[in-house]
């Protein structure tokens, strides 16, 4: 029998069913001014899985205006605890919709309906550097991207928000360097875009990962193909949110 080799930088895509799910809230954190977490238990976790960093799950908000059609938004599992049931949300408090309605009003006790995640997208752990750029919105993604990182990886995270006091620490092996980008009344495309250039790519191959508002993604993901010139199958950027147009994301393709 021959054994093949795992292909090297491997990106794989996984789908499965999505299930609606009903959660409880069992505890509320602050982590910042304006990022709010929290962990919610359900026996409906029981057969959950996230296995990408940047899994989507849709979460349901209830319309006064239309109570048969709730609003639905695309949060990221921040972390899930198997053994306990438990599954992590932060919620970054960036707007006045009904999802951050919800979570500055949340309380233990209170329940929330949620569905998916409908597919993963499996980044090999292999790369030789890791680039994770983004707003509030992308912290959970690059967090629980961050702490999962195999020992030793390197990792650079530039991470545009408010002020010091938005800045996060996470748990991690890998060689993790923040770099905090802060908005002093700058755009985020031309802030970010500042601080990646100052940024020397690491030696070997690396993976870009992009998450911001859909104008700002789009301008950092042709920054980092046109003028940095990296490899256009080893970066992916969304818009994990579109200005003026509530509830909308948006995807590039090649």
């Amino acid at each position: 029998m021959t054994l093949q080799t795992p292909a090297r930088h491997a990106i794989e895509r996984v789908r499965r069913e999505p299930k609606r799910r009903r959660l409880t809230v069992s505890t509320v954190i602050e982590l910042t001014p304006k990022m709010r977490r929290l962990v919610f238990v359900s026996p409906d976790l029981l057969d959950f899985s996230s296995l990408g960093a940047d899994d989507h799950i849709k979460l349901f908000f209830a319309d006064p205006a239309a109570p048969d059609r709730p609003v639905m938004r695309d949060y990221t599992p921040r972390a899930f605890n198997a053994a306990n049931a438990e599954l992590t949300i932060d919620f970054a408090l960036h707007d006045a919709g009904p999802a951050t309605a919800w979570a500055l009003a949340a309380q233990p006790g209170d329940t929330l309906d949620i569905g998916g995640p409908r597919g993963s997208m499996l980044v090999a752990d292999d790369f030789d550097f890791y680039w994770l750029i983004g707003d509030e919105t992308a912290l959970p993604a690059i967090g629980r991207r961050v702490e999962e990182l195999r020992a030793g990886a390197f990792v650079t995270t530039v991470v545009i928000v408010d002020g010091p006091e938005e800045e996060q620490r996470f748990e991690t092996k890998a060689d993790w360097r923040p770099v905090w980008v802060h908005r002093n009344g700058r755009t985020d495309a031309d802030a970010l875009k500042a601080a990646l250039s100052g940024l020397r790519a690491g030696a070997g191959d690396g993976y870009v990962w992009i998450a911001a508002e859909a104008q700002t993604a789009r301008a950092l993901r042709e920054y980092v193909l046109a003028e940095r010139g990296h490899p256009r199958e080893w970066v992916k950027a969304s818009g994990y949110w579109v200005a003026g147009q509530p509830g909308e994301t948006a995807k590039f393709a090649d």
